[in-house]
């Protein structure tokens, strides 16, 4: 299911602050990557990810299971459209950083493949791999190695 937006390729001729709220929501691919629990290294700004997901990430779906009000119940859940910050914590394959930085978007992609399933196919989601953060204390024991 290809998405339905005017302007095909949209991301390619236009910066992401002038998205429609449409646009940018369709640029999601639905890994579920960024709702993994991250670590920054206070030395050199790198970062890491845990196979830990947000209690708010519905692992099998890959969506979060209260996106309007996730802000409230995880302050620390950024909405990338109101807090323009760098995308370096972002996984290297999301969208939204491959976008900001003049990249194109991988074939999985569903803006590319027509598929909402093909970034699952593609083995790029979390599902499969990702738990609950929940009750966890070790972050440093689940760190795993993205793409």
């Amino acid at each position: 299911m290809k998405a339905d937006l005017p302007g095909e390729r949209f991301w390619e001729k236009k910066p992401l602050a002038s998205l429609s709220k449409e646009e940018w929501e369709s640029l999601c691919d639905g890994c579920g990557r960024c709702c993994l629990n991250k670590l920054e290294d206070e030395d050199d700004g790198g970062v890491v990810f845990t196979r830990l997901a947000c209690h708010l990430l519905d692992i099998e779906h890959c969506r979060c299971s209260d996106y309007e009000g996730r802000q409230v119940k995880v302050p620390t859940c950024l909405d990338l459209r109101v807090n323009r910050v760098e995308f370096h914590w972002l996984p290297v394959t999301c969208a939204y950083r491959l976008v900001a930085d003049g990249q194109p978007l991988f074939d999985w992609h569903p803006l590319i493949s027509g598929n909402r399933e093909s970034v699952h196919e593609a083995g790029v989601s979390v599902r499969g791999f990702a738990i609950p953060e929940t009750g966890i204390e070790e972050l440093e024991a689940h760190i795993i190695d993205l793409l």
